[in-house]
């Protein structure tokens, strides 16, 4: 009893340094707005600071996202809450722009480097046969700690002193509380291998898979693009076209989003995985309407709601395409199919948003943003009539 309770501490303190870390990858979104006022920058500069982040979580996930199995999770998850804190300093030093990309470039690295590493030692962290409690705690606390990021920065950018260096103090001795907690931890690696053993891991989808993977990855893509808007431009769209200019507000909105995500991905154990990809497109289609409809009538219920119907249906939608493209692959083909498909995830957070930046200028945010959910709708609309016609057999 006492080893159970003595894991089960270690697993939430696992993923309250994994929530710790990915908190700070969404901390500058409430903040935009006034570093375009401080550093004078158009929105489709906002766009390509957030698209960097995705740009090296990809390369992270690609050259190095099976680190951790050779040198062990803790130096990988140090290593990750070293560029977390190097990229909380970017901020609190940032003279121009070029101090935002550094800092997005390694929040980029953090996220990278904590996406399967810190996922794989919460659950390895947890008592023998206490794997299904143990996911729930690494979900929670890798979408938890992305919705804690815009929540903490608007709360204190609106009601504390110092709005674009006081989120970031507070971060960075959030990384270091988190880097003693580490130490304390034990590693579970048992056999460890020289870095110089890694090697890329290459994407690639068999033959046999590629009927579950395509409409997962659309679901995927579209979800994640969705989270990529909403987390980039929709605190410009509450300034602009709604006149809300409380950051907490707008950290608030974005931050229900990732909730809701929690929450849907959750739902899969009781729904299935078979059913919970065409629910999380009919769940996506709906928020991408109802985002359509507050961008058309200027309101912002619609948004909340949107952010709550959308969060809800990507949850759905990427954990059940986890589900059924792990479930479709082979054990040694495994690793890659499921890199690959966070590849085309994070590819949905950057290319469409940096297209809604360059649209911005002529058609303006909402034109752009129309547009934009025009796109979506038609994937995941594809998407989701494939998965009815054929749908997905996967246990979950």
């Amino acid at each position: 009893m006492d080893g159970d309770r003595r894991g089960w501490r270690q697993c939430v303190l696992g993923g309250a340094v994994f929530a710790v870390c990915m908190a700070g990858t969404t901390l500058p979104t409430p903040l935009y707005g006034l570093y375009q006022e401080k550093f004078g920058f158009s929105e489709l500069t906002v766009t390509v600071v957030y698209a960097v982040y995705a740009f090296a979580v990809i390369g992270v996930l690609l050259l190095a996202g099976n680190a951790s199995d050779a040198v062990g999770r803790r130096p990988v998850l140090l290593a990750g809450l070293g560029c977390a804190a190097a990229s909380a300093v970017c901020f609190l030093c940032a003279t121009g722009l070029g101090w935002l990309y550094a800092g997005r470039l390694l929040s980029g690295l953090s996220a990278g480097l904590f996406t399967g590493a810190a996922t794989v030692y919460v659950i390895e962290l947890a008592p023998h046969g206490g794997a299904s409690r143990a996911t729930f705690v690494a979900t929670a606390a890798n979408m938890g700690g992305l919705g804690c990021g815009p929540l903490l920065a608007g709360v204190l950018a609106q009601y504390a002193a110092y709005p674009l260096y006081l989120p970031f103090a507070v971060h960075l001795v959030l990384v270091a509380a988190s880097a003693v907690v580490l130490l304390r931890l034990r590693e579970t690696v048992r056999e460890r291998r020289p870095l110089s053993t890694v090697r890329p891991q290459r994407p690639g989808v068999p033959p046999q898979v590629r009927a579950v993977f395509g409409p997962a990855a659309i679901a995927a893509f579209v979800g994640f693009a969705l989270f990529g808007v909403f987390t980039s431009v929709s605190p410009a769209f509450l300034a602009q076209s709604l006149d809300v200019h409380n950051h907490a507000v707008s950290g608030s909105v974005v931050a229900l989003a990732f909730f809701s995500s929690t929450a849907g991905q959750l739902a899969v154990g009781r729904v299935g995985v078979g059913r919970s990809l065409p629910l999380g497109c009919v769940g996506l289609l709906a928020g991408l309407g109802l985002l359509a409809g507050a961008l058309r009538r200027d309101l912002l219920p619609l948004v909340v709601l949107s952010a709550l119907v959308g969060g809800i249906g990507q949850g759905l939608a990427f954990r059940g395409a986890l589900s059924a493209v792990a479930e479709a692959s082979p054990a040694n083909r495994r690793a890659a199919v499921i890199s690959t498909l966070f590849v085309v995830a994070y590819a949905g957070i950057s290319v469409p948003v940096i297209g809604v930046g360059v649209l911005a200028g002529p058609l303006g945010l909402e034109g752009a943003g129309l547009v934009f959910i025009a796109c979506m709708a038609v994937l995941v609309s594809t998407a989701a009539l494939y998965l009815l016609r054929r749908p997905v057999r996967a246990r979950p």
